[in-house]
């Protein structure tokens, strides 16, 4: 498939400043960027990274094309000289991420790019834009399917999504985050999250009775049949007369494999009411599909309450992530290199303690107990250290910053792989599918407190003593 050129979607100043660094002479200077976020959405206990493949994509072609040119001189900022050097631009640096489909927390880098000041600086925007919309629909949408507590939840999201690829990329997001499926078709075709649906009430309206639409419907799709009940009335003429054509459509083709689906009323009410009524008409194994306007604390709500729904289909409240709609991840400079190739670490200071940024060339690792195999911290350290997990570990406690806390018998993996070295692609893009069940597997290894909706556990994020000094030391040179 042939990639967009979306090299001028990014933020105008990328193209001043770079236009700065090259009049300059900072062009060439070797910096590193950190992509992290500081709260995961809805307050839980982490979020989920996705949008990695689609930044591949957008590095892989990234080049100013003569149109781009055009357009950037006929704005009379940018000097000849910098306009030929974008002419020829490709990307030549190094970027490490963290698979998609790992889960994340506040404060660690989720990506760290080193490349030239120019190059850079100018692709902020994409990363940040892709990470940030990806990975916070797969963390929405986890948060529904642990709801549903083994449910199957089907994304139904497109007409109400921020756009096309709002529509596209977020069905991917949910699908990575364990949804079965989407309404999607174009998220099919391109990335293979199986598609599928049920009609809409303009089906029945179309026909001059309910129980016509619902028999035609059963004729044409015999093998796939999900009955709207909810035009008209459910418990009057809804379910009878899907049952009426079931009997008299499925039944004498050996299908038992039907559906009904719920789209308004009180879900908890009518799908109790529905189950009876199937069961009593001897359809135990029809499924009730329910929808309109769910999320996870409506659908945990009406579990409890002892809803008979098998299926769930969200909208607009898993792809636009409606109750906290912004993920907030940011890019900074971290380090840059001087013209020895000596690393010089850099912090940004703020009166707002959450906004300093931990300073250098990192590296991340996640400790897991060996007893157990859970996850249990991530510890941020400086590139070049390596942790020895035969030997016991010092973390602060998230809860108690003054206290630190020793740990032994565990295992450490980092986390960040290498993607770009060199301006080449290194990294494999696991199939869709595959990024699902990675997923399903790190979630695995987390505990259940840390999945609580309301009030998860602190999971620890620790920086190593060499990286605490580094920082301690450039906060005491900027008072």
């Amino acid at each position: 498939m042939e990639q967009p050129n979306n090299t001028l979607l990014c933020d105008y100043y990328e193209l001043t400043m770079g236009n700065g660094y090259f009049e300059t002479g900072l062009k060439d200077r070797i910096t590193y960027f950190d992509v992290f976020f500081r709260q995961v959405p809805d307050h839980g206990g982490f979020a989920i990274a996705a949008g990695l493949e689609q930044i591949i994509e957008y590095i892989k072609n990234l080049h100013f094309s003569e149109a781009d040119i055009q357009f950037l001189r006929e704005k009379r900022l940018f000097s000849e000289d910098f306009l030929k050097y974008l002419s020829a631009f490709r990307f030549s640096g190094d970027i490490w991420a963290v698979p998609e489909g790992t889960p994340i927390f506040p404060g660690e880098p989720i990506l760290t790019v080193r490349a030239p000041a120019i190059e850079a600086q100018l692709i902020e925007t994409f990363v940040l834009l892709s990470l940030n919309h990806q990975s916070l629909i797969a963390t929405k949408a986890n948060r529904i399917v642990r709801a549903a507590n083994g449910r199957v939840v089907l994304e139904f999201g497109s007409r109400r999504a921020q756009g096309a690829d709002g529509a596209v990329l977020g069905a991917r997001a949910a699908y990575i985050a364990g949804c079965a499926g989407t309404a999607c078709t174009l998220t099919d075709q391109l990335y293979g999250v199986p598609a599928g649906g049920t009609m809409a009430h303009s089906w029945i309206q179309m026909f001059d009775d309910e129980y016509t639409a619902f028999k035609t419907y059963c004729e044409l799709y015999p093998e796939n049949v999900t009955l709207l009940v909810d035009t008209y009335n459910v418990l009057k003429s809804g379910i009878p007369n899907a049952i009426r054509a079931f009997r008299e459509v499925l039944v004498p083709k050996g299908i038992h494999n039907c559906a009904i689906r719920l789209d308004s009323g009180d879900i908890t009410y009518l799908s109790k009411k529905a189950r009876k009524m199937l069961d009593e008409a001897g359809f135990p194994q029809c499924r009730i599909v329910a929808s309109n306007s769910l999320d996870e604390l409506i659908i945990r709500d009406i579990l409890v309450q002892g809803a008979q729904v098998d299926l769930f289909g969200v909208g607009e409240r898993l792809i636009t992530s409606k109750s906290d709609p912004v993920f907030g991840g940011v890019y900074k400079l971290a380090a840059i290199e001087d013209e020895n190739g000596t690393i010089i670490p850099k912090i940004k200071l703020s009166e707002n303690v959450t906004k300093i940024t931990n300073p250098h060339f990192k590296k991340v690792y996640r400790l897991y107990e060996k007893e157990t195999g859970k996850a249990f911290a991530d510890q941020i350290c400086v590139h070049d250290e390596v942790i020895d997990d035969s030997k016991p570990i010092e973390l602060f406690d998230p809860d108690f910053t003054w206290k630190r806390k020793t740990f032994t018998d565990y295992t450490a993996k980092e986390l960040l792989l290498p993607v770009f070295l060199g301006g080449k692609c290194v990294y494999e893009c696991p199939s869709t599918d595959e990024i699902k069940a990675y997923c399903a597997e790190q979630l695995d290894l987390l505990w259940d407190e840390v999945k609580r909706f309301e009030n998860p556990h602190n999971y620890y994020v620790d920086l190593s003593q060499k990286l605490w000094d580094i920082k301690h030391q450039l906060l005491s040179e900027k008072k």
